[in-house]
């Protein structure tokens, strides 16, 4: 709330929504690949339409893993943008975009970050996945097949929290990094230990968790109306189509 209050002082309440255009146009394509992925992954893992959970969160991940190649550019540019403090300095995302690659290229500029990104993604599906399909089963158990909008809203909450618990300490040190002035060094092991280290020196265990109460309660409502919204739409192309 602080953070909140000093960010509207200084800056206007619509700094609340720095950093929105670059996920804004990306979300789109960034989502479309995952469940793409997912679905093909699904079938990669077993032959059978209803996964069993281990099969459901290997599938996850596989699917995370694909999803990085939209992902990390988005939440690049996402973060750089939410790092500007109110200055007069402040970029807009397109100076920001023309500034990473002319400065650093396409892989350690446009893609900074990438394998930390995927390091994130994986744990973070398979995580987000298996909790979905477990609390849609559930739910299931009781109300049968065809699940009322509310369930479909707490399953997709229910994975969007799963999502951050099951890979926090990685987004830290993805952000950290897609922050750094200039990209880091060594291998994508040795950055990531590295930062790890930092982070574990300047703050404790605690700073690998810093963000995760507001991080939670974003995914809430983003990871509910998500899900709803591609079950929803996923039952009336099947029932349009007959596919």
């Amino acid at each position: 709330m602080d953070i909140i209050a000093q960010t509207v002082r200084k800056e206007g309440f619509f700094a609340l929504y720095k950093g929105m255009a670059s996920p804004l146009l990306g979300i789109a394509g960034v989502n479309s690949l995952l469940f793409a992925a997912y679905g093909v992954s699904k079938r990669i893992v077993s032959p059978y339409p209803q996964l069993s959970l281990p099969e459901t969160s290997l599938a996850g991940a596989m699917a995370g893993a694909a999803n990085t190649i939209l992902a990390s550019p988005v939440e690049m540019f996402k973060v750089r943008m939410q790092g500007q403090y109110g200055g007069a300095q402040d970029k807009r995302l397109s100076a920001v975009a023309r500034e990473m690659w002319s400065q650093w290229g396409f892989r350690k500029g446009v893609m900074r970050g990438y394998w930390v990104t995927m390091a994130r993604e994986i744990p973070a599906y398979a995580g987000f996945y298996t909790a979905y399909e477990f609390s849609k089963r559930k739910f299931a158990s009781i109300y049968g097949s065809e699940l009322p909008v509310w369930a479909l809203l707490a399953s997709g909450s229910t994975g969007g929290i799963a999502y951050w618990l099951s890979c926090y300490p990685l987004d830290v040190i993805k952000s950290r990094v897609q922050l750094r002035q200039t990209p880091p060094i060594g291998t994508p092991v040795q950055y990531i230990a590295h930062e790890a280290k930092t982070v574990l020196a300047e703050s404790g265990l605690k700073g690998l968790f810093s963000g995760l109460t507001p991080s939670l309660i974003r995914s809430i409502p983003a990871a509910a109306s998500t899900f709803a919204a591609f079950e929803i739409t996923r039952e009336y192309l099947a029932e349009f189509t007959g596919v």
